[in-house]
């Protein structure tokens, strides 16, 4: 059996199994009359006990349209800027990395800085400082990241006898904290729609600014979100309905484990926004969808059956799960309504994110005290075992006889139950560190069929970590930390890099063993021997 939507140049394709479940969906669904409320931003689509914080989130079901008015002040900002062409963005969560996406997709060189490891942040700050413009991201204005890599930047810019004002542009929601030090600083200031939430902000100030600056036609990609807005309001033939529909149906009936493999989408980074966008709007409260990206279709852990539902970007199903292809912008547009919507099948409020908030306060006191002057204290613990370059810390009953990281690998593996998922969060060096990457498809041929996961640091925890400590039980997680070869200070403050990369670790830590979650970190002592060791034990 297969169900085929299309708008336009859009088309979302449901096969086989999964469309019994997705036809049932769709007519509560529209029986509800959902499509034409969402888009009306009717608040109480999400029960009562959502509306208050969803009232007010909406922004972005019309941010295709409503976001025309910033064209020509974004035009502005790229004339000002215009001299500058290293465009590097500072910030974090879901509007970090849509902009990575939009100017990813159109080969324009955006660095994107959404987390706070040393090495990363000082290859950065070498390369071509003199030509660099830097973009604070913060809708809320109180992002850590955002302020620590702001400040940072600030002396850097200094010391090469630039002034920031000509360096750094803004962008924020009005009358934040941000616009407050912006104003006092003389930075150029984009706000942001306080109406439009930050993991569905691709098509507002947040996800376009960057790519402006990056010469991106973003106007273009507008008219291509614009162009199927119809369509969403449509009660039957709808695209992001169907979509919705399925997502939240398989979830619904056991199949709650998303494989998403780029088939031929022609757009770099998809996959990791839509695995970004669909873990933090649909998993908490025990219930959701955990998504997780593979290298290709035929990767290790893609393969249909049990509770994985494959789904593929671009090109065909491979004979069962879900296809999605289209340009950018409708993809932008279609992903975000189907999320809310198979939020709603799902049971779940859309806009709330406990995890993410108990990760962000743990960290915060893991350096309490700090503003007054005195280093924080992050107190690792002893390891279970040490192996070569290798510490492993972790429960002692789970490491119990464990004489070597292979046995202790095994141990990971094990503690991976059925219908459970294992997720390797590396805090690390995304590009010095990329050797990481290769860990994924090796864990996932051992667990021969679990879906294995892969993040990097600061930007899973405010991403897919919700899915990780509040969706679906049966998450292991992995965590990598390492020694850092030379720390970059953060100014006005008794700390850096290393100090603030480590106590994030160790609040998520923190937040997932709170809730009963498993979860070891290897800490490397030696980042690139480490790393070839770990690949060395889990070779066959």
């Amino acid at each position: 059996m297969t169900l085929r939507v299309t708008a336009g140049r859009l088309s979302v394709t449901v096969q086989d199994d999964a469309v019994a479940h997705t036809d049932e969906a769709l007519g509560r669904l529209t029986y509800d009359g959902v499509p034409a409320a969402l888009m009306a931003k009717n608040a109480s689509l999400w029960g009562p006990d959502a509306t208050g914080r969803t009232a007010g989130r909406l922004g972005w079901v019309d941010a295709p349209e409503t976001s025309r008015h910033l064209l020509p002040e974004l035009a502005e900002a790229a004339d000002r800027f215009a001299d500058l062409d290293h465009v590097v963005l500072a910030g974090t969560g879901g509007s970090a990395r849509a902009a990575e996406l939009i100017a990813g997709a159109d080969g324009a060189g955006l660095t994107v800085l959404d987390g706070t490891d040393p090495h990363e942040v000082r290859r950065v700050l070498d390369d071509r400082l003199d030509r660099t413009v830097l973009v604070v991201s913060s809708k809320s204005g109180r992002s850590l990241e955002a302020d620590v890599l702001r400040r940072i930047f600030e002396h850097a810019f200094q010391a090469a006898g630039a002034d920031p004002a000509d360096r750094i542009v803004v962008v924020t929601d009005p009358g934040s904290p941000l616009e407050a030090t912006a104003k006092e600083t003389g930075y150029r200031v984009v706000l942001s729609d306080p109406e439009v939430n930050g993991r569905f902000a691709a098509l507002s100030a947040s996800g376009l600014l960057p790519a402006a600056l990056c010469g991106v036609d973003v106007e273009r990609l507008l008219d291509e979100a614009a162009a199927i807005l119809p369509a969403l309001r449509l009660p039957y033939d709808n695209a992001g309905l169907t979509l919705g529909a399925a997502l939240g149906a398989a979830a619904s009936h056991g199949r709650d484990k998303l494989v998403i493999a780029d088939g031929g989408s022609g757009i770099p980074g998809l996959a990791g926004w839509v695995e970004q966008l669909v873990a933090a709007t649909t998993g908490k409260d025990g219930k959701g969808i955990v998504p997780v990206v593979v290298e290709d279709p035929a990767a290790p852990g893609a393969r249909p059956g049990g509770d994985l539902l494959p789904l593929t970007l671009g090109g065909r199903t491979a004979g069962a799960g879900l296809a999605v292809a289209g340009p950018l912008g409708a993809q932008i547009a279609l992903w975000q309504f189907a999320v809310a919507v198979a939020a709603r099948v799902v049971g779940v409020d859309p806009f709330d994110e406990p995890a993410l908030r108990e990760s962000r306060a743990a960290a915060a006191s893991l350096l309490r005290g700090s503003e007054d002057g005195a280093a924080p204290t992050l107190i690792a613990g002893e390891p279970a075992l040490v192996d070569g370059d290798v510490e492993v810390h972790g429960a002692a009953e789970l490491f119990h006889g464990v004489k070597d990281l292979r046995g202790a690998l095994d141990a990971v593996i094990r503690a991976v139950p059925d219908r459970g998922h294992l997720a390797v969060v590396v805090h690390l060096d995304r590009v010095g560190d990329a050797a990481a990457e290769r860990l994924r498809p090796l864990l996932a041929r051992r667990l021969r069929g679990a879906p294995v996961g892969f993040g990097w640091g600061a930007r899973t925890l405010h991403s897919t970590g919700q899915a990780h400590k509040d969706g679906p039980s049966g998450g292991v997680v992995l965590q990598l930390t390492g020694a850092a070869r030379e720390d970059v200070p953060v100014p006005g403050r008794p700390y850096g890099l290393t100090a603030l990369q480590l106590a994030q670790a160790f609040g998520d830590l923190r937040a997932l063993r709170s809730r009963g979650r498993t979860a070891v970190r290897l800490h490397l002592r030696d980042r690139a021997a480490g790393l070839a060791q770990l690949e060395s034990a889990l070779g066959d």
